[in-house]
């Protein structure tokens, strides 16, 4: 089966979250399983020509925004094990800083950007030859690429048995503009409806792969559920409601050649399910760095994150002054919006014998946060998937989570009679029952036999990519033969 990745972000070429792991994951999973996978992303200011080996295919294509003809050279390099990557250049819309923002600031014209790269995507293919059976596009900036296929491309017959999956990351980011732009995009007026891309009387992108893909898909099974109702739709939860019968939820896997104890260079020492003693290595080291004077046996919990009203960082700061009456440390890491700066920092301040606090995203501190922790915080007001749960459960490194999304799906609550479970969840956005939930992991954490026990339940637990990607081809399939079936 022949698929072709359309996304803004790919993992090592550009990232600013889990999107660019899942698009460089997923595609060397498939690969295995004799898929052939192709990769189509911007050509960035940021990626670096010399360092990825990108060279010109020598080929061009000119993509007709409504009237205004659009040139770019398609560029070529190869990630894991061989699989093609795409780049569309064009200078005016890539050569600059950051991919969505510069400066905290929204690059103004992104709604050209994105429509020139899904609709570029779709001339790159014909120009390279290749015959696509499915389009996995994701999240706003490639959700035009459907609504092109079932508008300008309707009648192309190389597309004829093309299907389309779309992938939503985070239904709260969702590429709305003003209506003026469906001229300059090349959108017909008609799809501008309720049933289309029309959103409180503008154009929304993210609608637009809802509306116009054969299947979407979502990050976890909880996820897809809740983006039905009004509460965490966003409001799109009455298109995702009438669309439910090919609305499905996968949840994300992790790359164990990356995070797992047992072959991690970056922490202090490796160490198994079955012998846990390096984790004693990584975590004196880990109250080194964040300068924590504190005895060893004493809990250290751990948080990785960005700085934003998602992850729960309210939640975190209003309940700190009743966490830090507790007997444990904290060592966060994280960056993100100006105002949780000052407000951490000054909680690092004040309890600096018991918190550390690194205000900046490190990948190599994090691995060692995963490592050395005893436990792993994410108090989420909303999660899609989340990853660093999946994390900490390969480390040993015990997750208390909200019992929400695809934080729902794969922490199961600890059953200290049964010795079951894998970390400690709560239901409440409430800071008090978020120190219930800490408790409840402190009590079991004093008896050591059931700590131990814990711990490798929470290792033992497989979320790698290979489970996922299976469910992703079985979609894959199903949209091929839905399509084959409509053609006859």
């Amino acid at each position: 089966m022949n698929v072709i990745f359309a996304a803004s972000e790919i993992t090592p070429f550009a990232r600013t979250g889990g999107l660019g792991d899942m698009v460089s994951a997923l595609p060397k999973m498939l690969n295995k399983s004799g898929q052939n996978c192709v990769v189509f992303l911007p050509k960035y200011n940021e990626i670096d020509d010399q360092e990825f080996k990108i060279k010109s295919t020598g080929k061009r294509i000119s993509v007709n925004m409504s009237g205004k003809i659009i040139n770019s050279e398609i560029f070529e390099t190869v990630f894991g094990d061989g699989i093609p990557v795409y780049l569309l250049e064009n200078s005016d819309y890539f050569q600059r800083n950051g991919i969505y923002e510069s400066n905290n600031k929204e690059h103004h014209d992104n709604a050209e950007r994105f429509a020139f790269f899904s609709k570029g995507c779709l001339c790159a293919i014909k120009e390279l030859g290749i015959s696509p059976d499915i389009i996995h596009c994701h999240d706003w900036p490639t959700g035009l690429i459907p609504v092109y296929l079932n508008t300008e491309y309707r009648d192309d017959r190389y597309f004829d048995k093309t299907g389309t999956m779309f992938t939503i990351h985070n239904i709260v980011y969702q590429g709305v503009y003003d209506s003026h732009k469906m001229n300059t995009l090349g959108l017909p007026w008609d799809i501008f409806t309720p049933d289309g891309i029309e959103f409180h009387g503008k154009i929304n992108l993210l609608k637009g792969g809802i509306a116009f893909a054969d299947v979407i898909t979502t990050v976890s099974k909880t996820y897809a559920l809740e983006m039905q109702t009004s509460e965490f739709g966003n409001g799109l939860d009455g298109i995702l409601r009438h669309r439910n019968n090919v609305l499905y939820g996968i949840i994300n896997g992790v790359d164990y050649d990356i995070w797992n104890p047992e072959n991690d260079r970056f922490i202090a020492k490796q160490f198994t399910v079955n012998d846990l003693s390096g984790k004693k290595e990584c975590k004196e080291e880990l109250l080194s760095i964040f300068n924590i004077k504190a005895d060893w046996n004493t809990p250290l919990i751990g948080m990785v994150s960005r700085l934003d009203e998602q992850k729960g960082i309210d939640l975190l700061t209003d309940a700190i002054h009743d966490l830090m009456n507790l007997d444990v440390n904290i060592c966060l890491l994280g960056v993100g919006k100006e105002k949780y700066h000052r407000v951490l920092m000054e909680i690092a301040e004040k309890y600096k014998e018991k918190i550390g606090i690194k205000i900046s995203f490190n990948n190599q501190m994090a691995h060692k946060i995963e490592a050395g922790s005893d436990i792993f915080i994410m108090p989420s007001k909303y999660e899609p998937c989340g990853l660093n749960q999946l994390y900490s459960l390969k480390y040993g490194t015990i997750p208390v989570v909200r019992n929400i999304g695809g934080l729902a799906d794969t922490i199961k609550d600890y059953d200290q009679d049964k010795k079951c479970g894998n970390g400690f969840k709560f239901d409440k956005y409430s800071g008090v029952e978020f120190i219930k939930a800490i408790k409840r992991a402190l009590e079991v954490y004093k008896d050591k036999e059931s700590w131990r026990k814990l711990m490798q339940n929470a290792m033992n637990e497989d979320f790698s990519w290979e489970r996922s990607a299976k469910e992703y081809l079985e979609l894959y399939k199903k949209v091929e033969a839905d399509r084959l079936q409509r053609l006859k």
